[in-house]
Parts: structure tokens; C-alpha cells; sequence
């Protein structure tokens, strides 16, 4: 049963001024990053000279298998550090995968984690370098400051631009036993430092490419809309929308132009900073629910749902829009609606442009009740412009299922 929306906002208030009076309106992420062709390897050199000898590299297997893996870390070797490989992550791992991946860290005695891969892979290691001093299940860190506070010292290099994990302090593991996306999030799932190398990036499939972009574009759209002010989540938020937009066409047509690749890296990464200080939205909080219930990737789900969600909250985020409208250059409206509606128009293109199908496979109005359910317990603790109706979103559902 749906909760009432007079219970829903009280919950809301009161999880946001927890929020705040836990970590302030002052940003104190620290995040250091080596960006460019080649800053892998500076990445490398940047672990072995911390003095660790020993690392658990922590990946898939079709990274693995096609050598990209193996390219992004190959100077661990060179500068003395002993390479362990753990290369079971699926996507949306599960609790199956951490627990395997405390098994492989704990026998392998690294003095750190490396992930390497997409948000799949970057989650799952945040998880498992938890695990390292503590033997606590986790599946009991779900939450907010709930992680051990020591954790093996972690380190990312994403092969994909759009889930910003490696900017972020937190986790989405999957619940085997319900389905259900679980969020954690704690300072010490930081990653230490990070490496934005394009040249990693180029044999990304274009449908990954096409995901990926638009998480990255949700994520910006969702900080910059949020109602929380903190730190520098506009400009992280506003140069995440903006590199979406200037660069994620070319990725898709020249899979091999460096340029536009780091363009797409630096947008996800600036995304991720954005949230990683105000969190996401309603977007995510139904995205994630296709994610368990239909196994819809997740990029792909923020595809079919943002613009579903930036039309329902209508007139309330018409000033953020029109703003993103002039800031990534798609209308020359002087008229504050007439551009916000020219930037909603402007995101569907775009979508359509990559390739994203505008339904969800697999989804029927026999799963429309706990799609609902568990997107409004979740989407209620984010600090969105507003609550969304239970109403509101069995139409958005409705849109998105496929026709037979």
C-alpha cells in the first residue's frame, strides 16, 4: 500500500535535515585525479609510490578477456606491485559478488583494491575494499555511515563515461533475495585517486557509449534541479550537462576521437561530483527499480525515465531549466518557459540521437506496483524538487511499456 503523502513528506523533511546537520552545507570530499592519455599509467606509478606492493584488481570478465583490463594496469607489474585479479563482477553485482570478492581480497593479502570497469565494477570494489578489516556482513551497510571507517585504500579506472563512481562515496549493491537496489554511502568509499584515460575508453560498445552519456546527463540534471545547496553542486552539475551535450554525439560517430572521449570522461566525472555532494532524484529512484525488476541497464533506465520526470515536475524547476538551456547553448528564448521547454525538447533529442529506446523491455502493469513502492521509499530521502505521486508515476510507467 502506498504510504500518504502527508507521511511522505514528513519522512522527506525529516531525512533531508538529517542529511544536512550530518555533513553541512561545506563540501570536504578531497579527490585527486590524473586525467588524460596515459594517466593510467601515472595512476600506477602513484599506487607503488604510496609503498603498496600488493594490490586485488577488481574487474568483469569481458574486460578481462579482451585485454583492457590488463592494458589499464600492466605498469603495476613494471613498478614492483604484485597484480591479483578478481574478475567475477556482473552487472549490478550482488551481494554474491562482494561476498566472493572478500573471499579473493582476504586470501590475496593486497594492501589495496584497484577497480577497473564501468559503475558495475567500481561499486562492487568499494564494497569489497570495506570488507577488508572488518567481518561484519554487508549487508547490514546499507544506509548512510554505515561501512567500516577503515577500508583497504582504493583505487579507479573507469573504462566507461557515465556513473561517476569514481568521483562518489557510494555504492548501489543488488539485494539477490528481493531484487532490490541497495544504496550505501559513507566517506571511506572515497576512491584515493582516480585515473580519466580516453584511450581506455575507445572500444566501448556505442550502445555503452549511448547509456553511459545520458547517466552522466542525468546525473548533472538531477543535482543542478535538487533543492539542497552544497558545496559546488551547480558548476560540477552545469560542466556535467554541458560536456553531455558538446561531446557525446562525437563519442557515438568517432568511437576513436580521443578528444571527444576525454570530453565524455571529464562530464561523468564532474557528475559524479555533483552528486556525490546532493545526491540524485526521482529519476534514479524509478531507474533503479527497472534495474531489479526488469534488468534494464542502468543508463538505459535513466534514459527512458528523465524526461518522463522533468516533464511531471513542470513549472517547479522552469528557472534550472531555462538556465541549462543558455548554459549548453540548445535555445535563444528570452522567455524563461519557452527555454526550459526548448532544454526538455533538446534531452529527448538527444536520446533519441544515441540510439535509447524510449520503453522498457520486460516491463508490464503486473510489476507497476512494486516498481512504485520501491521507488518511493527511496526516492522520498533525496532532496528532489518534489514528491512524486503514486499516481504520477504508474502514467510515467504506462508510457514506458512497450506495446505488443
Amino acid at each position: 500500500m502506498t504510504k500518504p503523502m502527508i507521511l511522505r513528506k514528513a519522512t522527506r523533511s525529516l531525512s533531508i535535515n538529517l542529511m544536512k546537520l550530518l555533513v553541512g552545507k561545506k563540501a570536504n570530499a578531497q579527490h585527486l585525479a590524473f586525467a588524460g592519455q596515459g594517466s593510467s599509467r601515472e595512476l600506477c606509478s602513484h599506487i607503488a609510490g604510496l609503498g603498496h606492493q600488493s594490490v586485488l584488481v577488481v574487474t568483469d570478465g569481458p574486460l578481462k578477456a579482451l585485454g583492457i583490463a590488463d592494458l589499464a594496469c600492466e605498469s603495476l607489474s613494471e613498478f614492483g606491485v604484485t597484480v591479483h585479479w578478481f574478475d567475477r563482477v556482473e552487472p549490478d553485482p550482488s551481494y554474491h559478488v562482494i561476498d566472493a570478492g572478500a573471499v579473493a581480497l582476504a586470501q590475496a593479502g593486497a594492501t589495496a583494491v584497484l577497480a577497473i570497469g564501468g559503475g558495475s565494477a567500481i561499486d562492487a570494489a568499494k564494497i569489497i575494499a570495506a570488507t577488508r578489516f572488518s567481518d561484519d556482513d554487508p549487508r547490514d551497510w546499507a544506509g548512510f555511515n554505515k561501512t567500516p571507517e577503515e577500508i583497504a585504500p582504493l583505487f579507479v579506472i573507469p573504462t566507461t563515461s557515465g556513473t561517476g563512481s569514481e568521483a562518489t562515496m557510494g555504492a548501489v549493491i543488488t539485494d539477490p533475495d528481493n531484487h532490490r537496489k541497495q544504496i550505501m554511502g559513507s566517506q571511506p568509499l572515497l576512491p584515493k585517486a582516480v585515473a580519466l584515460d580516453p584511450a581506455l575508453m575507445t572500444a566501448m560498445p556505442p550502445s555503452v557509449t549511448a547509456a553511459t552519456g545520458i547517466d552522466a546527463l542525468t546525473h548533472g540534471i538531477e543535482a543542478y534541479i535538487g533543492v539542497w545547496e552544497r558545496g559546488n553542486r551547480t558548476e560540477a552539475a552545469s560542466l556535467a550537462v554541458q560536456g553531455v551535450f558538446r561531446w557525446l554525439r562525437t563519442a557515438m560517430a568517432e568511437p576513436d576521437n580521443l578528444e571527444a572521449r576525454m570530453g565524455m570522461a571529464m562530464a561523468a566525472y564532474w557528475g559524479g561530483i555533483a552528486i556525490n555532494q546532493v545526491n540524485v532524484g526521482n529519476v534514479h529512484a524509478i531507474a533503479h527499480q527497472l534495474g531489479s525488476q526488469c534488468g534494464t541497464p542502468h543508463g538505459a533506465a535513466n534514459a527512458v525515465v528523465l524526461p518522463e520526470v522533468l516533464d511531471c515536475y513542470g513549472e517547479i524547476i522552469q528557472r534550472q531549466l531555462a538556465e541549462l538551456a543558455v548554459a549548453t547553448g540548445v535555445s535563444q528564448a528570452a522567455d524563461e518557459a519557452q527555454s526550459a521547454a526548448d532544454f526538455r525538447a533538446a534531452v529527448r533529442t538527444l536520446i533519441a540521437d544515441v540510439g535509447l529506446s524510449p520503453t522498457v523491455k520486460g516491463l508490464s502493469p503486473a510489476l507497476y506496483s512494486a516498481v512504485i513502492d520501491a521507488a518511493i521509499d527511496e526516492g522520498d530521502s533525496y532532496p528532489t524538487p518534489r514528491l512524486l505521486a503514486a499516481q504520477e508515476m504508474r502514467a510515467i510507467l504506462e508510457r514506458l511499456t512497450p506495446v505488443d
